[in-house]
């Protein structure tokens, strides 16, 4: 109201109703009418009744930030979660990253004597635990020079030594072990144990139907030797070769 009031007495004051020499001074007026007004206007604002807004949780956070309690609980969680996934993470090789390793060198062999149409033979060094690569050119063995992995010998990782291999039905602790690849993707029939400081087992078998791999972290012996079976029918027959051999002999 008050607002309006003084508007429309200062509207009023307009050069038009007042004579020359009155209107060339008014303009001296207009700070003052300025001023006044914005007293008008502030007044005007603060007799009017506003709340401020309620103070929700959120807003309480926002001013006051996290509280000590808060803190120290996020804390606790994290510091556990640390003791949960560093005691897994290892930044050194273990014994599973060694035997993977192992089935993707016979994989990739097995690839490079399908694609070259050449048997390959795999040499192991029980003893040192070195193994080596040689192509098989007719009766000669030669060294893949072009095949920049296999131009020198590798050596399994400090940790980890070959406790024995098993070809067919023999077990050899020492000594070299050969396996061979042929152009057809066959392998030979093989099981190594691999084991670490800590005397921790991993098993590598190749089938020998199959050519599956497969590990295993307990010991794969080779299967017992099944025994012949005769028919009865045919024991009769056997019977009777052997009299013939002993009737020849003097």
């Amino acid at each position: 109201m008050l607002k309006k009031a003084a508007s429309g007495v200062f509207a009023s004051f307009r050069p038009s109703t007042y004579p020359r020499g009155y209107a060339s001074d008014l303009h001296l007026l207009r700070p003052s009418w300025t001023a006044f007004l914005s007293v008008l206007r502030d007044n005007s604002l603060s007799s009017g009744e506003r709340h401020p807004p309620p103070l929700t949780p959120h807003a309480l956070r926002s001013t006051r930030g996290f509280t000590i309690l808060e803190i120290i609980i996020v804390l606790f969680l994290f510091v556990g979660l640390l003791g949960i996934v560093l005691p897994r993470i290892s930044l050194e090789e273990n014994l599973g990253s060694v035997g993977r390793q192992m089935v993707r060198t016979v994989r990739s062999l097995q690839d490079l004597s399908m694609v070259t149409q050449k048997p390959l033979r795999l040499y192991v060094d029980i003893d040192r635990g070195v193994y080596w690569l040689m192509i098989l050119d007719g009766d000669q063995e030669k060294v893949p020079i072009e095949h920049p992995t296999w131009a020198t010998p590798l050596h399994l990782p400090a940790p980890f030594r070959i406790s024995d291999m098993v070809v067919g039905q023999v077990i050899k602790s020492s000594g070299r072990v050969d396996l061979s690849f042929y152009p057809s993707g066959r392998i030979d029939p093989m099981t190594m144990h691999l084991v670490d400081t800590r005397n921790n087992l991993l098993a590598i078998a190749i089938e020998p139907v199959t050519g599956a791999i497969r590990m295993s972290d307990e010991r794969i012996d080779p299967p017992p030797p099944t025994p012949l079976l005769i028919l009865d029918r045919v024991k009769p027959l056997l019977k009777m070769t052997e009299v013939v051999k002993d009737s020849r002999q003097p």
